[in-house]
């Protein structure tokens, strides 16, 4: 195997994809992979934010309200999906979902300035890939997000699984996955959400994200709501300190 990433256990044991389906996806060819994406314009002058949601959920799952509230903040939406997820094909292999990373973002054809990049949970591995892929773009949002992928993933596969001892494990998380040093890299502003209940992903990942963001940031914690919740039990503050912090952009 070319990529430790890859390895069917992490896949089996980390993601959690599932089907869906809506009308006219927005395709991006990836290496051995078609992702269905869904775009959603009001100017093509404006600012896009490229959501890549959780594990577990789907492009599907954020149609709707979420677009609109988006769309209302004066940014088109790009709802990303990941190989393995909704229509995408593929499987989800960690590894190949990285590099799947960069030719979504090169598919929208926009200024790099023009963009922002929105991780939750899950979502924000691929957001900060975007975000060391693009240091140029206006501004990355990590929500309930995750600072240490080896930790996560130590949680659920064993490196005597994989057939490795841990510093070769440490190695290839590090190489792909190093949130510290690609998070350093990036010139736009950033926001951290995260709620200090979250059971899944403790609130020092997004501590840590906030510490490493070297420019212009902002940390909100909220009181209220776990991993799953965070959104719906905090909406208009969530959403409000959304809002503040696109229209702040340059």
């Amino acid at each position: 195997m070319d990529n430790l990433l890859d390895h069917p256990l992490i896949e089996q044991r980390y993601f959690f994809p599932r089907k869906g389906f809506f009308a006219d996806p927005f395709w991006v060819d990836v290496d051995g992979a078609r992702l269905a994406c869904s775009y959603h314009e009001i100017n093509p002058e404006a600012k896009t934010l490229v959501h890549f949601h959780g594990n577990g959920e789907i492009v599907d799952d954020w149609q709707g309200d979420f677009v609109s509230l988006i769309h209302q903040m004066g940014c088109n939406c790009l709802l990303a999906e990941l190989r393995g997820y909704g229509q995408s094909s593929g499987r989800a292999q960690l590894g190949k979902m990285i590099c799947d990373v960069a030719p979504t973002i090169e598919a929208l054809k926009r200024n790099q300035k023009d963009l922002i990049f929105f991780g939750r949970s899950v979502g924000s591995i691929f957001a900060l890939e975007a975000a060391a892929r693009f240091p140029d773009a206006a501004g990355l949002v990590l929500e309930s997000a995750v600072a240490d992928v080896l930790e996560r993933l130590l949680l659920r596969v064993h490196p005597d699984e994989l057939n490795v001892d841990f510093s070769a494990l440490r190695n290839a998380v590090d190489q792909q996955l190093n949130h510290q040093q690609k998070i350093a890299s990036f010139k736009g502003d950033v926001l951290v959400l995260h709620t200090v209940n979250d059971g899944l992903i403790d609130v020092s990942h997004g501590k840590r994200l906030y510490d490493w963001a070297p420019g212009r940031k902002t940390i909100k914690l909220f009181d209220r709501g776990d991993h799953n919740s965070i959104m719906m039990f905090n909406a208009d503050e969530y959403f409000s300190c959304l809002e503040s912090f696109i229209r702040g952009l340059s």
